[in-house]
């Protein structure tokens, strides 16, 4: 069986022969990238709604479409990204004929994350492709059914000297971070991500973190309320609200609150009906660790929306928190699930002081 070593090596030297950089590759691979796609989009659905419960609809718009799209991006620009650049000049090198040429890094290492698992698996490996670079290609083990697809699938369909895939959990990435890569581009928390760091910086290696944080919003009374929380709530559903972009908490004053809360009730029941858990609409929580984490918030202020949980199938239902302090637990870390609480100020002025604050 071959070693991460091995792997690293096979596809270092395939980069060294050139086949990486000519452009009818790297548009050969592309497309090939985008029949995986195409052609497993029933195997995809599936994959994900195993992972997170997640409905046909989120998976084509948010995993699969996303993709496809990229791809085909890619495409249309290939030839423009590859021409060298013609750099302004300035007195000393005014005599000169200057060009920048874009050239690839070499072996990338991509670390996908669980949230969604196709789509920050496989966009970077697009770009990826598109610079000219060999990947080994980590999933995440917490999406265990779409990690085991892309390495089924990905073999299939690019070449096996340029691209591999490495499944495994924390003991497996933690060797595999060991090897010398020319860049590595992780999608994930923010605790990993300083692990990550920490072991690109043994070679000097540049990383690309892509991590997540805790995402204000800030509502005063001149919103139009029913589009407010239309916006606010989608973002907060969707996926369950594992997503790191995901609005995280609000700030606003009481009044602005019991508007938002009333207004809320309505949304979700016409959005779910009166029973969210049965509806094939909402997601679910990846994994019991995550699961535990987030009802522990649910202790934190007073549930004013919401508060369902069902921990044999990790549902947690869309749940707005209200009387939160700044110092509970919800408010230290970024939520990454379908709790909303509020913070109560009294001007913008406040909610800025809060925010550039923490």
């Amino acid at each position: 069986m071959a070693t991460y070593s091995d792997i690293v090596q096979k596809a270092r030297n395939t980069f060294k022969s050139g086949r990486t950089r000519t452009i009818a590759f790297r548009e050969s691979q592309l497309k090939q990238l985008l029949s995986m796609v195409e052609e497993n989009t029933v195997e995809m659905i599936e994959a994900v709604a195993e992972d997170l419960r997640k409905s046909k609809q989120e998976a084509v718009m948010l995993e699969i479409n996303v993709v496809i799209n990229d791809v085909r991006h890619a495409l249309f620009h290939l030839k423009e990204w590859t021409e060298p650049e013609k750099p302004s000049k300035d007195l000393v090198n005014v005599m000169d004929s200057l060009l920048i040429y874009n050239d690839p890094y070499g072996v990338v290492l991509i670390m996908g994350a669980w949230n969604y698992p196709l789509q920050l698996t496989l966009l970077p490996v697009v770009g990826a492709i598109a610079a000219g670079n060999c990947v080994v290609i980590k999933p995440s083990e917490v999406s265990p059914a779409s990690g085991n697809l892309m390495a089924k699938l990905i073999p299939k369909y690019l070449d096996q000297d340029c691209f591999h895939v490495v499944l495994g959990g924390v003991p497996e990435t933690t060797e595999l971070l060991k090897e010398r890569f020319d860049y590595i581009f992780y999608t994930g928390s923010t605790s990993v991500g300083k692990i990550v760091r920490t072991a690109a910086n043994q070679h000097l290696t540049p990383v690309t973190l892509e991590l997540g944080g805790k995402s204000p919003v800030y509502i005063d009374n001149s919103v139009d309320m029913d589009i407010t929380v239309k916006r606010i709530l989608w973002g907060k559903c969707i996926n369950a609200g594992q997503t790191c972009i995901a609005p995280d908490y609000i700030l606003c004053s009481k009044a602005v609150q019991s508007s938002f809360v009333a207004k809320a009730k309505d949304i979700l029941k016409e959005w779910y009906g009166s029973n969210v858990k049965s509806s094939p609409d909402f997601c679910r929580i990846v994994s019991n660790k995550h699961y535990k984490r987030l009802t522990s918030f649910l202790n934190n202020g007073r549930i004013a929306v919401g508060g369902e949980t069902d921990a044999s199938e990790r549902f947690i239902s869309p749940t707005i928190l209200i009387d939160v302090k700044a110092s509970d637990p919800v408010m230290q870390e970024e939520v990454f699930g379908p709790i909303l609480p509020i913070i109560n100020v009294n001007s913008p002025s406040d909610a800025i002081a809060f925010i550039t604050s923490r």
